[in-house]
């Protein structure tokens, strides 16, 4: 731009300038601020969601430690439904597994802990869960159902030893003795979390034959 020598040709250049780009430079200020709020408006939900959540789950956990299953049932659908996307849907789905386990439903806590696992989005939270479901569907003698979830979820993680010990499980119901003993043994040796109790079950097993010599 040419240097201005007058101050009405200044004020005379603004003026045109503004003509021709005050309305994308209002557009811009009103789009900015319409972010900004947004962008605090949808933190202020996320916060209040989440707040909302953490107390369902916590009269949940209070239902459930007091045995008032009916109660606890209605409120982990009513947490799953409501705060779905939020980590204590899975939670509560752990939790009312444990409450149908309680009421001797095994279907009802494998139907739960399945969808733990596909809800969780810690893994180690999905594992926990994959163990506890490998757990039931042995208890309900869905032995290869249950191998099967092993198989897809002992990723090498720190629940890899329990899963050892859940796979010795399988191979006593199967009648694989040599197998559960390896089993065991390999659980015992990566600090099961019940490695006092495999311990004892592999005490049970039966005597392993003597080699030929």
């Amino acid at each position: 731009m040419a240097e201005l020598t007058t101050d009405d040709e200044k004020v005379e250049a603004i003026k045109k300038w503004w003509k021709e780009n005050g309305t994308a430079v209002v557009a811009g200020i009103l789009i900015g601020l319409v972010a900004v709020f947004g962008w605090r408006a949808w933190v202020n939900h996320q916060d209040q969601v989440g707040q909302n959540a953490s107390l369902a789950f916590e009269q949940l956990m209070m239902a459930t430690g007091s045995g008032q299953h009916d109660s606890a049932i209605k409120q982990a659908e009513n947490l799953v439904n409501q705060h779905a996307g939020t980590p204590y849907a899975a939670l509560a789905d752990l939790a009312l597994a444990k409450v149908r386990v309680e009421q001797d439903d095994l279907d009802g806590a494998a139907k739960a802990l399945r969808s733990a696992v596909e809800r969780a989005k810690d893994p180690s939270l999905a594992t926990l869960a994959a163990l506890r479901l490998a757990r039931v569907l042995i208890a309900s003698n869905a032995l290869d159902d249950a191998l099967a979830v092993i198989e897809q979820q002992d990723q090498g993680t720190a629940f890899s030893a329990d899963f050892a010990g859940l796979r010795g499980d399988i191979a006593v119901a199967k009648g694989q003795t040599a197998e559960a003993r390896a089993a065991y043994e390999a659980a015992i040796a990566g600090n099961a979390g019940l490695s006092r109790l495999i311990e004892l079950k592999l005490q049970d097993l039966p005597a392993a034959p003597r080699s030929a010599s």
